[in-house]
Protein backbone atom coordinates (compact mmCIF):
# COMPACT_ATOMS: atom_id res chain seq x y z
CA UNK A 1 0.00 0.00 0.00
CA UNK A 2 1.19 3.48 -1.32
CA UNK A 3 1.79 5.84 1.59
CA UNK A 4 -0.62 8.11 -0.13
CA UNK A 5 -3.31 5.45 -0.15
CA UNK A 6 -2.41 4.87 3.78
CA UNK A 7 -2.73 9.00 4.20
CA UNK A 8 -6.10 8.73 2.32
CA UNK A 9 -7.50 5.97 4.55
CA UNK A 10 -6.79 7.44 7.18
CA UNK A 11 -8.13 10.78 6.06
CA UNK A 12 -11.28 8.70 5.81
CA UNK A 13 -11.41 6.72 8.94
CA UNK A 14 -10.58 10.61 10.72
CA UNK A 15 -13.43 12.20 8.99
CA UNK A 16 -15.87 9.57 9.94
CA UNK A 17 -14.88 9.55 13.80
CA UNK A 18 -15.31 12.89 13.64
CA UNK A 19 -18.83 12.20 11.52
CA UNK A 20 -19.98 10.04 14.31
CA UNK A 21 -19.38 12.13 16.63
CA UNK A 22 -21.41 14.88 15.76
CA UNK A 23 -24.32 12.75 16.02
CA UNK A 24 -24.89 11.24 19.15
CA UNK A 25 -29.00 11.67 19.95
CA UNK A 26 -30.21 8.51 20.22
CA UNK A 27 -33.24 7.96 17.42
CA UNK A 28 -35.87 7.74 20.25
CA UNK A 29 -34.60 11.11 21.22
CA UNK A 30 -34.91 12.18 17.48
CA UNK A 31 -38.24 11.51 17.09
CA UNK A 32 -40.29 12.43 20.24
CA UNK A 33 -37.83 15.33 21.42
CA UNK A 34 -38.70 16.92 18.48
CA UNK A 35 -40.16 20.68 19.13
CA UNK A 36 -41.61 19.77 15.18
CA UNK A 37 -43.74 16.98 16.23
CA UNK A 38 -44.51 17.92 19.88
CA UNK A 39 -47.98 16.01 19.06
CA UNK A 40 -46.14 12.73 19.20
CA UNK A 41 -44.30 13.13 22.62
CA UNK A 42 -47.71 14.56 24.17
CA UNK A 43 -49.21 10.99 22.69
CA UNK A 44 -46.21 9.15 24.33
CA UNK A 45 -47.22 11.11 27.96
CA UNK A 46 -50.65 10.63 27.29
CA UNK A 47 -49.88 6.18 26.63
CA UNK A 48 -47.66 6.49 30.07
CA UNK A 49 -49.63 8.42 32.24
CA UNK A 50 -53.06 7.39 31.34
CA UNK A 51 -53.73 11.20 30.53
CA UNK A 52 -55.80 12.83 27.82
CA UNK A 53 -53.85 16.30 26.88
CA UNK A 54 -54.91 17.74 23.44
CA UNK A 55 -52.94 20.87 23.26
CA UNK A 56 -49.13 19.84 22.21
CA UNK A 57 -47.83 23.03 23.02
CA UNK A 58 -48.49 21.86 27.11
CA UNK A 59 -44.92 20.36 26.11
CA UNK A 60 -42.19 22.13 27.27
CA UNK A 61 -39.02 20.65 26.80
CA UNK A 62 -36.23 21.61 29.52
CA UNK A 63 -33.39 18.51 28.32
CA UNK A 64 -30.19 20.19 29.26
CA UNK A 65 -28.48 19.23 25.90
CA UNK A 66 -24.93 19.24 26.95
CA UNK A 67 -25.22 16.11 29.68
CA UNK A 68 -23.28 13.20 27.97
CA UNK A 69 -23.42 9.67 29.54
CA UNK A 70 -21.10 6.97 27.54
CA UNK A 71 -20.97 9.70 24.54
CA UNK A 72 -24.07 9.80 24.50
CA UNK A 73 -26.57 12.50 25.00
CA UNK A 74 -29.27 11.76 27.96
CA UNK A 75 -32.57 11.48 25.48
CA UNK A 76 -35.20 14.10 26.94
CA UNK A 77 -37.23 15.71 29.68
CA UNK A 78 -39.89 18.13 29.38
CA UNK A 79 -42.69 19.85 31.77
CA UNK A 80 -46.38 19.01 31.12
CA UNK A 81 -48.44 20.40 33.47
CA UNK A 82 -47.50 19.66 37.40
CA UNK A 83 -44.58 17.28 36.34
CA UNK A 84 -41.45 16.99 34.79
CA UNK A 85 -40.74 13.65 32.74
CA UNK A 86 -37.66 12.07 32.44
CA UNK A 87 -37.48 9.25 29.46
CA UNK A 88 -34.52 7.20 28.77
CA UNK A 89 -33.79 4.42 25.74
CA UNK A 90 -32.09 1.65 26.70
CA UNK A 91 -31.16 -0.94 24.28
CA UNK A 92 -29.21 -2.76 26.87
CA UNK A 93 -30.69 -3.50 30.20
CA UNK A 94 -29.29 -1.38 33.01
CA UNK A 95 -29.96 -1.86 36.51
CA UNK A 96 -27.97 1.46 37.28
CA UNK A 97 -30.62 3.71 35.88
CA UNK A 98 -31.67 5.54 39.21
CA UNK A 99 -28.62 6.60 40.08
CA UNK A 100 -28.53 8.28 36.83
CA UNK A 101 -31.56 9.41 36.51
CA UNK A 102 -31.02 11.22 40.45
CA UNK A 103 -28.36 12.90 38.79
CA UNK A 104 -29.56 14.15 35.65
CA UNK A 105 -32.99 15.17 37.35
CA UNK A 106 -30.90 17.60 39.77
CA UNK A 107 -29.50 19.03 37.25
CA UNK A 108 -32.86 19.91 35.43
CA UNK A 109 -34.64 21.02 38.58
CA UNK A 110 -31.24 23.65 39.27
CA UNK A 111 -31.66 24.86 35.80
CA UNK A 112 -35.42 24.70 36.15
CA UNK A 113 -35.59 27.23 39.66
CA UNK A 114 -32.89 29.32 38.02
CA UNK A 115 -35.32 29.93 34.55
CA UNK A 116 -38.17 30.17 36.22
CA UNK A 117 -37.17 32.86 38.95
CA UNK A 118 -40.17 32.61 40.77
CA UNK A 119 -38.76 29.37 43.32
CA UNK A 120 -37.12 30.79 46.68
CA UNK A 121 -35.53 27.90 48.06
CA UNK A 122 -34.40 29.80 51.17
CA UNK A 123 -38.04 31.47 51.35
CA UNK A 124 -39.84 30.77 55.20
CA UNK A 125 -43.02 29.42 52.89
CA UNK A 126 -42.88 25.55 51.40
CA UNK A 127 -42.43 26.25 47.57
CA UNK A 128 -43.85 24.11 45.05
CA UNK A 129 -42.22 22.23 42.16
CA UNK A 130 -43.32 19.71 39.51
CA UNK A 131 -43.29 16.21 40.79
CA UNK A 132 -40.96 13.73 38.87
CA UNK A 133 -41.40 10.94 36.93
CA UNK A 134 -38.93 8.76 35.51
CA UNK A 135 -39.17 6.11 32.70
CA UNK A 136 -36.71 4.00 31.31
CA UNK A 137 -37.86 2.09 27.83
CA UNK A 138 -36.03 -0.91 26.79
CA UNK A 139 -36.13 -2.55 23.65
CA UNK A 140 -33.07 -4.39 24.12
CA UNK A 141 -32.54 -8.35 22.36
CA UNK A 142 -32.41 -9.78 26.45
CA UNK A 143 -36.00 -10.88 27.09
CA UNK A 144 -37.72 -8.55 30.08
CA UNK A 145 -40.95 -8.29 31.76
CA UNK A 146 -42.95 -5.45 30.33
CA UNK A 147 -43.03 -3.46 33.45
CA UNK A 148 -39.84 -3.48 35.73
CA UNK A 149 -39.47 -1.27 39.01
CA UNK A 150 -36.36 0.09 39.39
CA UNK A 151 -35.18 1.23 42.97
CA UNK A 152 -31.71 3.19 43.86
CA UNK A 153 -31.98 1.54 47.15
CA UNK A 154 -31.50 -1.85 45.69
CA UNK A 155 -27.84 -0.33 44.66
CA UNK A 156 -27.16 0.16 48.20
CA UNK A 157 -23.87 -2.08 49.56
CA UNK A 158 -26.11 -2.76 52.73
CA UNK A 159 -29.75 -2.69 52.52
CA UNK A 160 -30.55 0.39 55.28
CA UNK A 161 -33.04 2.98 55.59
CA UNK A 162 -32.22 6.37 53.17
CA UNK A 163 -33.19 9.43 53.24
CA UNK A 164 -33.26 9.09 49.09
CA UNK A 165 -35.17 7.27 47.23
CA UNK A 166 -35.16 7.12 43.45
CA UNK A 167 -38.33 4.69 41.40
CA UNK A 168 -37.83 4.40 37.78
CA UNK A 169 -40.32 2.73 35.56
CA UNK A 170 -38.64 0.36 32.77
CA UNK A 171 -41.17 -0.57 30.62
CA UNK A 172 -40.46 -3.45 27.55
CA UNK A 173 -40.98 -1.68 24.24
CA UNK A 174 -39.94 -4.18 22.17
CA UNK A 175 -42.86 -5.34 19.36
CA UNK A 176 -45.20 -7.51 21.31
CA UNK A 177 -44.57 -6.67 24.48
CA UNK A 178 -46.64 -3.68 26.18
CA UNK A 179 -49.57 -4.28 23.50
CA UNK A 180 -52.11 -1.42 25.60
CA UNK A 181 -49.42 0.89 25.63
CA UNK A 182 -48.17 0.46 22.05
CA UNK A 183 -51.36 0.53 20.87
CA UNK A 184 -52.26 4.09 22.58
CA UNK A 185 -48.95 5.74 20.87
CA UNK A 186 -49.32 5.02 17.07
CA UNK A 187 -45.53 6.87 16.84
CA UNK A 188 -44.21 4.54 19.79
CA UNK A 189 -45.49 1.48 18.30
CA UNK A 190 -44.01 2.12 15.14
CA UNK A 191 -40.78 3.16 16.46
CA UNK A 192 -40.96 -0.28 18.01
CA UNK A 193 -41.84 -1.95 14.84
CA UNK A 194 -38.59 -0.13 12.99
CA UNK A 195 -36.52 -1.44 15.62
CA UNK A 196 -38.21 -5.04 15.05
CA UNK A 197 -37.98 -4.85 11.56
CA UNK A 198 -33.82 -4.00 11.71
CA UNK A 199 -32.95 -6.52 13.69
CA UNK A 200 -35.17 -9.01 11.15
CA UNK A 201 -33.26 -7.53 7.93
CA UNK A 202 -30.08 -7.51 9.61
CA UNK A 203 -29.72 -11.55 9.48
CA UNK A 204 -29.04 -10.81 5.73
CA UNK A 205 -28.06 -7.63 5.30
CA UNK A 206 -25.39 -5.05 6.53
CA UNK A 207 -26.74 -2.70 9.60
CA UNK A 208 -27.34 0.24 6.99
CA UNK A 209 -29.21 -1.96 4.07
CA UNK A 210 -31.27 -3.44 7.05
CA UNK A 211 -32.40 0.34 8.55
CA UNK A 212 -33.11 1.35 5.01
CA UNK A 213 -35.28 -1.72 4.42
CA UNK A 214 -36.96 -1.23 8.19
CA UNK A 215 -38.06 2.24 6.56
CA UNK A 216 -39.11 0.97 3.59
CA UNK A 217 -41.30 -1.31 5.06
CA UNK A 218 -42.94 0.85 7.72
CA UNK A 219 -46.71 1.24 6.51
CA UNK A 220 -47.54 3.89 4.22
CA UNK A 221 -50.28 5.12 6.84
CA UNK A 222 -47.35 5.47 9.39
CA UNK A 223 -47.35 8.32 10.49
CA UNK A 224 -43.32 8.88 11.75
CA UNK A 225 -42.71 6.84 8.20
CA UNK A 226 -42.44 10.44 6.07
CA UNK A 227 -39.91 12.21 8.97
CA UNK A 228 -37.88 9.15 9.09
CA UNK A 229 -37.66 9.16 4.75
CA UNK A 230 -37.11 12.89 4.73
CA UNK A 231 -34.39 12.54 7.36
CA UNK A 232 -32.87 9.08 6.43
CA UNK A 233 -29.16 9.54 6.03
CA UNK A 234 -29.12 11.09 9.84
CA UNK A 235 -31.06 8.21 11.01
CA UNK A 236 -29.19 5.58 9.59
CA UNK A 237 -26.23 7.44 11.28
CA UNK A 238 -27.81 7.54 14.43
CA UNK A 239 -28.77 3.55 14.08
CA UNK A 240 -25.49 2.75 13.21
CA UNK A 241 -23.68 5.01 16.30
CA UNK A 242 -25.94 3.34 18.33
CA UNK A 243 -25.57 -0.44 17.37
CA UNK A 244 -22.04 0.19 17.64
CA UNK A 245 -21.60 1.65 21.19
CA UNK A 246 -24.29 -1.39 22.38
CA UNK A 247 -22.11 -4.00 20.61
CA UNK A 248 -18.44 -2.38 21.61
CA UNK A 249 -19.79 -2.20 25.31
CA UNK A 250 -20.78 -6.64 25.45
CA UNK A 251 -17.57 -6.87 23.62
CA UNK A 252 -15.22 -4.80 25.24
CA UNK A 253 -14.22 -7.11 28.37
CA UNK A 254 -13.94 -10.22 26.13
CA UNK A 255 -11.56 -8.18 23.73
CA UNK A 256 -8.94 -7.16 26.64
CA UNK A 257 -9.39 -11.13 27.50
CA UNK A 258 -8.83 -12.70 24.59
CA UNK A 259 -5.97 -10.38 23.90
CA UNK A 260 -4.77 -10.73 27.30
CA UNK A 261 -4.44 -14.30 26.43
CA UNK A 262 -2.80 -14.22 23.08
CA UNK A 263 -0.09 -12.02 24.78
CA UNK A 264 0.54 -14.07 27.64
CA UNK A 265 -1.00 -11.45 29.68
CA UNK A 266 -2.73 -11.36 32.90
CA UNK A 267 -6.33 -10.22 32.07
CA UNK A 268 -6.20 -6.25 32.43
CA UNK A 269 -2.60 -6.08 31.97
CA UNK A 270 -2.71 -6.55 28.17
CA UNK A 271 -1.77 -3.55 25.47
CA UNK A 272 -5.85 -3.96 23.60
CA UNK A 273 -7.44 -4.08 27.40
CA UNK A 274 -5.74 -1.09 28.47
CA UNK A 275 -6.11 0.92 25.07
CA UNK A 276 -9.78 -0.06 25.12
CA UNK A 277 -10.03 1.53 28.61
CA UNK A 278 -8.14 4.29 27.63
CA UNK A 279 -10.59 4.76 24.58
CA UNK A 280 -13.67 3.90 27.52
CA UNK A 281 -12.33 6.63 29.55
CA UNK A 282 -12.38 9.34 26.70
CA UNK A 283 -15.90 7.84 25.36
CA UNK A 284 -13.51 7.49 21.91
CA UNK A 285 -15.99 4.68 20.54
CA UNK A 286 -15.91 5.22 17.63
CA UNK A 287 -11.63 4.25 17.71
CA UNK A 288 -12.06 1.27 19.33
CA UNK A 289 -14.74 0.34 15.99
CA UNK A 290 -11.72 1.54 13.85
CA UNK A 291 -8.59 -0.12 16.06
CA UNK A 292 -10.82 -3.00 16.02
CA UNK A 293 -10.59 -3.75 12.21
CA UNK A 294 -7.18 -1.46 11.63
CA UNK A 295 -4.33 -3.20 13.04
CA UNK A 296 -2.32 0.13 11.16
CA UNK A 297 -4.62 2.45 13.37
CA UNK A 298 -4.65 -0.09 16.47
CA UNK A 299 -0.59 0.54 16.61
CA UNK A 300 -0.80 4.45 15.75
CA UNK A 301 -3.06 4.80 19.09
CA UNK A 302 -0.94 2.32 21.22
CA UNK A 303 2.11 5.16 20.64
CA UNK A 304 -0.68 8.10 21.21
CA UNK A 305 -1.05 6.66 24.62
CA UNK A 306 2.28 4.99 25.56
CA UNK A 307 1.25 1.55 25.71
Amino acid sequence: MSEKTKAIETSEANDKVQINREHKDRLFKFIFGNEEHKEWTLSLYNAVNGSNYTDKDEIKFNTIENVVYMSMKNDLSFLVGNSISFYEQQSTYNPNMPIRFLIYSGMVYAKHITDKGEIHLYSQSQQKVPAPKCICFYNGRDDKEDKIILRFSDMFEKQEDSDIEVKVTMLNINYGHNKELLNACKPLQEYSLLVDNIRTFEEEYTLEEAVDKAIDELPEESVIKPFLLSNRAEVKRMCLTEYDEARIMAEQRQDGYDEGKKDGYKNGESRSFKLIAQLTKEKRYEDILIAEKDKEYREKLYKEFGI
